[in-house]
């Protein structure tokens, strides 16, 4: 794996951005390690210190994300971003603190950005980059960045049905061929240079979902994206931020138990279907007084749980109260290795081209 990926004026030594995972999956522990051994970690805000202080969890979730970004920094000197949904009630109190501390790269995503630029402030050289599910999303938020602000997205991130989490597809395209990762590239790479005219800067494309070997990620790049996002290869290293037993889930899963959910936020989620979701899907669980208001898509009237609360019991390994978010892919996973070792299973992989798909 000789390929590097430049964003802008930063460069790391490998094209591979680990995906940011909420509830608390992705922190500075895993995003440290990433940026440690050449690609992109990335911290996700969703979640982070809600918990913490009932009585004003917007402050305690600034407060938590401010903590760890400077936890990386002390762990680090690599590259570090935050992820960041449009769709969180205090959207612009995360992306102010994420701008803040300087971080190097925001991805922001689950809704389109488009005031996204008005909040960084003069001056900051934090890197901006949308996450899209089509060119039609990237060509409406850089045509409205340029008009409004005189501001190109540093980079896109293009994520397909088969990531894990919420999924920016609707239930009949999630498997529809014209909807998967490898169509909707190419129609970005085809298109993307008409709009790196347009604002005099390359953009470039990031690859998303369903990405799990280093053969995948060289597929990609064929392909002509700049560099891929990664999720669930990550959760089953030492590092990543989620309980044992949450990363167990991944482990002991097999390709029937990884299916679509309707989420309390409107979404579409794919993910690991446990004893709890089945729960739900049979209706035994009911409406719940919502504890935070902290996704304004969410349903709350009508939620059967909380989603919050049981991603974070997830991470805590609570899996009867709560469940894990996975790729299409998690149910590869066949052990717990450290970040270094992923890194050099995904080289290995990169070079063997025994068996590749052609």
């Amino acid at each position: 794996m000789n390929h590097s990926l430049t964003i802008g004026d930063i460069t790391v030594k490998y094209p591979i951005i680990q995906g940011g995972m909420g509830v608390g999956i992705s922190k500075a522990g895993l995003a440290s390690a990433t940026a440690n051994n050449g690609g992109i970690g990335v911290i996700s805000a969703a979640g982070l210190g809600m918990f913490d202080q009932a009585s004003d969890p917007y402050k305690a979730m600034a407060s938590a994300l401010k903590k760890e970004i400077n936890k990386a920094r002390t762990l680090t000197n690599g590259v570090i971003g935050v992820n960041i949904m449009t769709a969180m009630q205090n959207f612009s109190s995360m992306v102010k603190t994420a701008f803040d501390a300087n971080i190097d790269m925001l991805f922001v995503g689950s809704g389109l950005p488009l005031d996204l630029p008005a909040h960084q402030p003069v001056n900051n050289k934090t890197k901006l980059i949308p996450i899209v599910s089509s060119f039609r999303a990237a060509k409406l938020i850089v045509k409205k960045w340029w008009s409004r602000y005189k501001k190109a997205p540093d980079a896109l991130v293009l994520e397909g049905p088969k990531a894990g989490g919420h999924l920016g597809f609707k239930h009949e395209e999630i498997d529809h061929p014209d909807y998967q990762l490898e169509p909707l590239l190419k129609t970005m790479v085809n298109n993307i240079g008409s709009l790196e005219t347009f604002v005099g800067k390359p953009i470039p494309i990031i690859a998303a979902g369903g990405i799990y070997t280093g053969q995948d990620v060289r597929r990609m790049l064929a392909l002509g994206a700049s560099g891929v996002q990664m999720g669930s290869r990550f959760v089953t290293t030492d590092e990543c931020d989620a309980s044992e037993t949450f990363k167990r889930a991944y482990i002991d899963s097999v390709p029937e138990d990884i299916g679509i959910i309707e989420s309390p936020v409107g979404l579409p989620g794919r993910a690991i279907i446990n004893p709890f979701l089945k729960q739900v899907a049979m209706g035994e669980k009911h409406p719940v007084h919502c504890p935070f208001d902290c996704i304004h898509t969410c349903e709350k009237e009508n939620a059967p749980y909380c989603i919050s609360l049981a991603l974070e019991n997830a991470r805590k390994g609570r899996l009867k109260n709560g469940f894990a978010f996975a790729g299409t892919n998690a149910h590869r996973a066949s052990e717990i290795i450290s970040v270094k070792a992923l890194f050099e299973s995904l080289k290995r992989e990169w070079h063997d081209v025994k068996n590749e798909i052609v």
